[in-house]
C-alpha cells in the first residue's frame, strides 16, 4: 500500500504545483500591457491569450521545480 501512497501524493504535488505556478504566472502577466498589441474590442481574445500564456509558462516553471526536485532525490544513489 506505501507504493500508492506515494504515487498519490506525487500526483497530488504535481497538481499543486502546477495551478500554483500557473496562478502566479497569471499575476505576474498583469504587470504587462498586451492588449496594446491586439486590435480594439478584442477583450476575449486578450483574456484567452493571458489564460494560455499563464498555462504555458506556469506548466514549464512547474516542471523544472518538479524536475529539479525529483533529480535531487536521485542524488544519494550517485554515492
Amino acid at each position: 500500500m506505501e507504493l500508492y501512497e506515494a504515487i498519490g501524493q506525487e500526483a497530488l504535488l504535481g497538481i499543486l504545483s502546477h495551478l500554483f505556478f500557473i496562478a502566479i504566472t497569471f499575476y505576474a502577466l498583469q504587470a504587462f500591457m498586451i492588449e496594446k498589441l491586439f486590435k480594439k474590442n478584442r477583450v476575449f481574445q486578450i483574456q484567452l491569450i493571458y489564460i494560455l500564456l499563464s498555462i504555458t509558462i506556469g506548466s514549464a516553471v512547474s516542471n523544472f521545480f518538479l524536475q529539479i526536485s525529483n533529480w535531487s532525490g536521485k542524488l544519494p544513489y550517485l554515492f
